[in-house]
């Protein structure tokens, strides 16, 4: 069964994200490592880092993940903002080597109105600088998929195969596929035939092995509607269906399979914990 798991808050602490999963009886969490509004964040005490380890260790959890700010742009021509992001994105990854997270989960950046190529190269660079000055670290940086919107990179399978190909140390970079980006950026997977073929799509183009991590997210926007909007699981354009392929699929067996919902109630139930039941029932009991 993959592991699955939910974004968690790291309101009061980030050992707090460990025990909000723990009533969802999740496999595997999600959470900022620090806050997503703000370039620069305090230092992580000693303190704080063994209680944060100390929680995950006698969880139930068997991956932890990391998502960096979304101010961060690694494919900006602008100069200040460039150098800006990457000591940012360096400061988060710095963050999740201490706390002993498996992943840092990034976006690959807009290239505004510089072009596709021209982004994707600065991403690769930035990329290049953050392991020259970070030898040895165990976390791993996962390129996520996006929807597309504007000038964003990362919608097309191609785009994370290129900046795989230019980076110098490609075995410290993974990827992570969203559902709902996957969908508005124009990859079908209605039928079990178009899931496989989508599937053999990305081994061809950017490799199979290199697929680490899952957002599982609904959307409320159609197909290639290039926007992205979450929804609950089978709640929106994609269905059903997509996620019992995905979650019965033996290659990702022990992948991690994180929520990225709506945090809410509906009706008076806690939708993460709906979700998450929605999810383990589609799983083939052998």
């Amino acid at each position: 069964m993959p592991l699955f798991g939910a974004h968690m808050s790291i309101a009061g602490g980030h050992f707090h994200a460990i025990e909000k999963a723990q009533p969802y009886r999740c496999e595997a969490v999600q959470l900022f490592t620090k806050s997503t509004n703000q370039w620069q964040a305090k230092d992580l005490s000693d303190e704080e880092v063994a209680l944060f380890r100390k929680k995950y260790s006698e969880s139930r959890l068997q991956m932890a993940m990391g998502h960096d700010s979304y101010l961060i742009n690694l494919a900006s021509p602008d100069e200040a903002l460039y150098r800006k992001s990457i000591e940012s994105f360096i400061l988060e990854y710095q963050r999740s080597e201490r706390l002993g997270l498996d992943y840092l989960i990034t976006h690959p950046g807009s290239h505004v109105d510089s072009g596709e190529e021209a982004g994707l190269a600065r991403i690769a660079q930035a990329l290049d600088e953050t392991h020259r000055r970070c030898p040895g670290f165990r976390v791993k940086v996962l390129l996520e998929n996006t929807a597309g919107q504007g000038f964003n990179l990362g919608h097309r399978f191609e785009h994370l195969a290129k900046i795989l190909e230019r980076v110098s140390e490609p075995r410290r970079i993974g990827v992570c596929l969203d559902t709902c980006h996957l969908f508005a950026a124009g990859y079908s997977l209605a039928t079990e035939r178009e899931y496989r073929a989508i599937m053999r799509e990305f081994d061809r183009i950017v490799g199979i092995r290199r697929l680490r991590a899952f957002h599982l997210n609904d959307s409320q926007k159609p197909l290639g509607s290039r926007v992205d909007r979450h929804a609950h699981i089978g709640r929106g354009c994609l269905g059903l269906e997509p996620f019992r392929y995905l979650v019965n699929d033996p290659r990702f067996e022990r992948h991690p399979m994180v929520l990225e919902t709506p945090k809410e109630e509906l009706d008076g139930q806690d939708m993460d914990r709906v979700n998450l039941k929605v999810l383990r029932g589609l799983v083939r009991r052998v």
